[in-house]
């Protein structure tokens, strides 16, 4: 009996964890966040053989998201907690790219894109022509699709790829990567503004956040292996470093979501509440 009073006394190690990270001042969690994704991509560095697959892995992530957004519909009927705006960005710049992948490289990531538009458009469709439309907070849906568009549009004017396609090809396909980078600003806007985050909307940025990590690992690690190409084209112009910056600005507007989700799931509570200055 002794000893299995003795036992009943010892901590899950996990959540000991926990409990210590959340004990530290806010520096000492970044950093920790920091180690954590290095470690993480040095994982990846070395199990990945083939870093183009953290491409498709990437749009897998984003076309699972979009798949819970599709069950919540189905079993809820509503649309609570959803950025009409983000959906509108996100079928614009797929939209944009599919044309794009169509005129400049058939392959893989074109069928996935195709996908992750039409389940993308279904969202909207039923956002805005479904009786869901009347659960849609619009009151929370402050920054408006156009504020985010336009700027990614003159942008794309003045950095492009410099390659032998059509110019207009070129302008398409920076816009289309500006504004994948920075599509998921309204949800997380409307999420802060709300400050508790219904549950599937929580999965379907979750699976944004891993997306956006998926693909920004892909060009950091073609960095440490020394990819002669990519080091000669960083230093060949404005829109190499633009594409580079996209992903990590991408990354880190979703890293803190992800960790209040993970951290809500650590605790058990399944529940992510987000604090005032998260976006």
């Amino acid at each position: 009996m002794g000893s299995d009073d003795t036992l009943g006394k010892v901590k899950d190690p996990l959540v000991a964890v926990v409990q210590w990270v959340k004990s530290r001042p806010p520096r000492t969690k970044t950093g920790l966040g920091v180690l954590g994704a290095l470690l993480l991509l040095l994982t990846l560095w070395r199990t990945v053989k083939d870093h183009d697959t953290l491409f498709v892995l990437a749009e897998v992530a984003h076309f699972i998201g979009i798949g819970l957004l599709g069950y919540k519909l189905q079993k809820k009927k509503s649309v609570a907690g959803l950025s009409l705006q983000s959906q509108l960005l996100t079928a614009t710049f797929l939209a944009v790219r599919l044309f794009c992948s169509f005129m400049m490289e058939y392959d893989i990531h074109t069928v996935l894109d195709g996908l992750t538009l039409i389940a993308t458009l279904a969202v909207v469709y039923c956002m805005t022509a479904t009786d869901m439309r009347l659960t849609y907070q619009k009151e929370q849906d402050m920054i408006k699709f156009y504020y985010v568009l336009v700027p990614c549009a003159l942008l794309a004017f003045i950095a492009k790829p410099s390659t032998s396609h059509l110019y207009l090809f070129r302008v398409f396909w920076a816009f289309c990567v500006y504004l994948e980078a920075v599509s998921v600003y309204p949800q997380l806007r409307m999420m802060q503004k709300a400050k508790v985050v219904e549950r599937f909307t929580a999965h379907y940025v979750f699976a944004l956040g891993l997306s956006r990590f998926l693909s920004c690992a892909h060009w950091i690690l073609q960095i440490l292996e020394g990819n002669r190409y990519l080091w000669q084209a960083l230093g060949s112009g404005l829109w190499p470093a633009m594409v580079l910056a996209s992903e990590v600005v991408q990354t880190f507007i979703l890293a803190d979501f992800c960790y209040y989700y993970v951290k809500s799931y650590a605790e058990g509570s399944g529940i992510v509440r987000l604090p005032a200055g998260i976006v």
